[in-house]
């Protein structure tokens, strides 16, 4: 079974219908319900940390003309793991070393993509499902921000992957500067859910 999900593009969604006939003269009864499974997976969780670094100089498809405008900056930071139970947050840190220009705001974003077959060729979809914003205004170089984000219940499942569909998660740390300026770094994350005693 997989677990209850509500997507854009793919819902697992079970329920139960009931009808009650009552005879001749009195009016049938029905009745929807939504019930909502969980399926504890077997997984070892990652407890290794990743950590990464974000420069100007290490973005992707960012073209020279612009690279060259963009004011120097230096972010690092750590993702505690990128195997998580659906149960815990996810957790992390990030810190501005540097940045000539001031920052405005960090957020953290949770993306999920899905992804469904059509004679074995995957159409890909991502889309937002929350957004949290762990600083604002120019936040004080070399200090440790955490990351903190719980898993929405119905937007967000473990990973799927199917050969009819695929349900996969990814995390975007999203810097914006004050001169209109936005760094996004992105984390794939893979979700599992632990089975409890």
């Amino acid at each position: 079974m997989v677990e209850s999900y509500h997507g854009v593009y793919v819902s697992v969604i079970y329920g139960l219908h009931v009808s009650c006939e009552r005879g001749m003269m009195k009016k049938a009864l029905h009745k929807d319900f939504e019930f909502i499974v969980e399926v504890p997976t077997i997984a070892t969780l990652d407890h290794n940390p990743a950590t990464f670094d974000i420069t100007p100089e290490s973005l992707e498809n960012v073209n020279a003309t612009i690279l060259a405008q963009i004011p120097k900056f230096k972010i690092t930071g750590k993702l505690h793991r990128s195997t998580c139970s659906i149960n815990q947050p996810f957790t992390g840190e990030v810190i501005i070393v540097e940045s000539c220009a001031p920052v405005r705001a960090i957020e953290l974003q949770l993306v999920r993509v899905e992804s469904i077959s059509v004679d074995g060729i995957y159409t890909r979809e991502a889309t937002e499902i929350q957004n949290i914003q762990i600083g604002e205004g120019d936040v004080c170089r070399d200090m440790v921000v955490p990351m903190y984000m719980v898993f929405p219940r119905l937007f967000s499942c473990p990973t799927v992957i199917s050969t009819m569909f695929k349900i996969e998660f990814e995390v975007n740390l999203v810097v914006v500067f004050g001169d209109g300026y936005m760094v996004t770094e992105n984390f794939p994350i893979t979700i599992t859910r632990e089975a409890t005693a």
